[in-house]
């Protein structure tokens, strides 16, 4: 395995706007970039066109390339399949993008069956679990890329209203990345300040909507973003290349990302975003933090939603399961 190689399935708007943030953001974390697409045309183009910025960057060869140049990647990207249309949810997507799921783990098996998988194509939190249910690889190498941009939304919003680095304000986002997402209220702080005792202490900082009208205009963002250009893309990549970068580097890095559970916060058989230590090899443990009771409530709420999906999608007829000793 070539530990600065990685491979991105998919070559349309996210995918490209993946490598290109790989190439120039995080110049220098990967020697070989791969893009695959079943638009060989535009895999080609799209690494000719990115490889024309790197005289401004650090060296890399992006090319294009099939299924067995992938045999020595740390990492691969699946950002292929159907793309959302206006006024669409996530989840409508389903149907459409299974089979072609289906084909890619496929074939992403056949030549390695030791690379981290990174899922960021939508709906994400069932495709996660498709790709699980699919290879019979343990839990901590797929993933989704699930609440992490949501999350970063979220922390954008709140820190332009507050007049703060956004980089100061810590909460997460957590369950579906979708309509039943829920923010995490109770633990959300500013530099390890409580967000409603900043609020108190700082007169006028704080906005005067609530936090949770909020948190509803981050939601249906995508839908707004999707309603004037057509996709979501810039947002979506600057998330995946952040969790790209904690694999590759080994950072231990705590994200909400998409992972199977098994028990934790009372949720068995499905994936959804919970705040895990992603480091080598993808996931190291997954963090149990303290919700309030509504917040878990509405986290129930939505692992009953992907539930009742992956039951729709033929996908339940065994209940997936893997060694609690996984997350060492």
């Amino acid at each position: 395995m070539a530990k600065r190689k990685c491979a991105i399935i998919g070559c349309g708007n996210v995918g490209s706007s993946i490598a290109y943030t790989l190439a120039t953001v995080y110049a220098g974390l990967f020697e070989e970039i791969i893009l695959i697409d079943i638009n060989q045309k535009r895999a080609m183009a799209e690494a000719e066109d990115i490889s024309h910025s790197l005289p401004f960057y650090a060296q890399a060869k992006i090319y294009s390339g099939e299924y067995k140049d992938l045999s020595d990647a740390m990492v691969v990207v699946i950002a292929a399949g159907a793309a959302q249309r206006p006024g669409e949810d996530r989840r409508s997507l389903l149907t459409r993008n299974i089979p072609i799921f289906r084909d890619i783990m496929e074939s992403i098996g056949k030549y390695n069956d030791h690379c981290t998988v990174l899922v960021v194509s939508n709906p994400v939190d069932i495709l996660t679990y498709t790709a699980l249910y699919l290879s019979g690889r343990d839990r901590k190498s797929i993933i989704g890329s699930g609440c992490v941009l949501d999350t970063a939304r979220l922390k954008y919003e709140l820190g332009t209203r507050i007049g703060v680095d956004t980089r100061n304000i810590h909460m997460f986002i957590l369950g579906e990345h979708g309509d039943s997402e829920v923010p995490i209220w109770s633990g959300a702080n500013i530099s390890g300040i409580n967000i409603d005792d900043y609020c108190a202490s700082s007169e006028g900082a704080c906005p005067e909507e609530s936090f949770e009208s909020i948190f509803e205009n981050v939601r249906d963002s995508a839908y707004r973003i999707i309603e004037g250009k057509g996709a979501t893309y810039y947002g979506i990549a600057g998330a995946a290349c952040r969790i790209i970068s904690a694999i590759v580097r080994g950072e231990n890095t705590i994200m909400p990302v998409s992972v199977y559970l098994q028990g934790e916060y009372g949720i068995n058989g499905v994936c959804l975003s919970v705040p895990c230590v992603v480091g080598f090899g993808g996931i190291k443990r997954i963090i149990e933090i303290s919700l309030s009771d509504e917040e878990k409530e509405r986290l129930l709420k939505s692992a009953k939603a992907m539930e009742a999906l992956i039951e729709s999608a033929g996908l339940s007829e065994a209940k997936l399961a893997f060694k609690d000793d996984l997350f060492t």
